[in-house]
């Protein structure tokens, strides 16, 4: 039952998750972590496969992945969509966070959705997630610091990733890019 209603507000309630954590941030400069036990879900996008270490470079594909879903309208391509946020996946992890991984942005639909041509369909497990809120400010440099937080509370021994799936969520705190704000789940083991 608990699961369910988890489901109903993170269906229909945009992220109840993330609107529970803003009613707690009062400082933009604290991360907030908690977690959050999810049903899964699909989500349908575009996908690339990348490193970290290929990200940190020039020749990082993920701003063009978010360079080409604007450009292309690719969020109104989504069929059956369920609400109007957007969602970074990462899945298909070779290794840790130093092995190549998938990245697929895209939205969340009703299950049995079928992607269009150019588009790819994946399942995000349920299960338990950390849930880490970036701070608010340039998208571009605030997720990227929370993930170098994730890489370092794993590093510490503080965080047991599972490398499965993990995925962002940009929702309405996200609309200006350049004072947004993100809530990053981590599947955990």
């Amino acid at each position: 039952m608990r699961a369910f209603i988890l489901f109903v507000l993170f269906v229909f309630g945009g992220t109840a998750l993330a609107e529970n954590q803003r009613r707690t941030a009062n400082d933009p400069k604290e991360n907030l972590i908690t977690r959050a036990d999810i049903p899964g879900f699909l989500v349908i996008g575009i996908e690339t496969n990348t490193t970290n270490a290929k990200e940190a470079t020039a020749d990082g594909v993920i701003p063009q992945q978010w360079e080409r879903f604007f450009r292309e309208g690719i969020q109104a391509k989504i069929p059956d969509k369920v609400g109007s946020n957007i969602y970074a996946v990462y899945s298909d992890y070779a290794s840790d966070h130093n092995g190549e991984y998938t990245y697929v942005i895209g939205g969340m639909v009703k299950d049995g959705t079928a992607p269009p041509e150019g588009m790819v369909a994946i399942r995000i497990p349920a299960g338990q997630y950390t849930v880490l809120t970036t701070d608010k400010g340039p998208l571009p440099k605030v997720v990227p610091g929370t993930w170098q937080k994730i890489f370092k509370l794993e590093e510490d021994g503080k965080l047991k990733r599972a490398y499965r799936t993990d995925f962002e969520i940009y929702d309405q705190r996200a609309q200006d890019p350049q004072n947004g704000q993100v809530d990053i789940y981590i599947g955990i083991k």
